[in-house]
């Protein structure tokens, strides 16, 4: 890794986990808004957000990764990304922090070859008090 922002982090929460998306792909962390379905898009696909003139998709995180409904609340946010010029945003539980993980501390991802999940996740990071799962964004912004 290059410069330490690669191992920067931004953690969001989905339910009782950490999820860590890497900081040199979010452009911005957005409170929740007003988004349009679009017709025959996958499920996980919440509709587009207008974000200061640019339409962009957003992508219900939880139901990406197979994980139960949870109704937005005041806490919710919708963390905006880049990944090879594909902008989308991700809806999240919360994100609060941005935490420097050292590549020391990231560990590969238990390989389960029945486990969907695990194709999004690039790594568990382990700081003092918790565990982290960093998300892959290329896998989960494939369609």
């Amino acid at each position: 890794m290059s410069s330490e922002i690669d191992n920067k982090y931004v953690i969001s929460k989905l339910g009782d986990e950490y999820y860590g998306i890497p900081i040199n792909n979010v452009i911005s962390i957005e409170k929740i808004g007003t988004t349009t379905r679009v017709p025959n898009a996958p499920k996980y696909v919440t509709g587009v957000t207008n974000l200061r003139g640019e339409v962009i998709p957003i992508i219900n995180l939880r139901k990406k990764l197979g994980m139960e409904e949870h109704e937005a609340d005041k806490n919710s946010r919708i963390v905006i990304v880049n990944v090879d010029n594909i902008v989308a945003g991700l809806t999240v539980d919360s994100s609060s922090e941005v935490l420097e993980i050292h590549k020391d501390n990231i560990d590969k991802p238990p390989s389960n070859e029945n486990n969907q999940f695990i194709e999004y996740v690039s790594g568990i990071g382990k700081t003092s008090d918790k565990l982290i799962i960093l998300l892959n964004l290329r896998k989960i912004l494939e369609y």
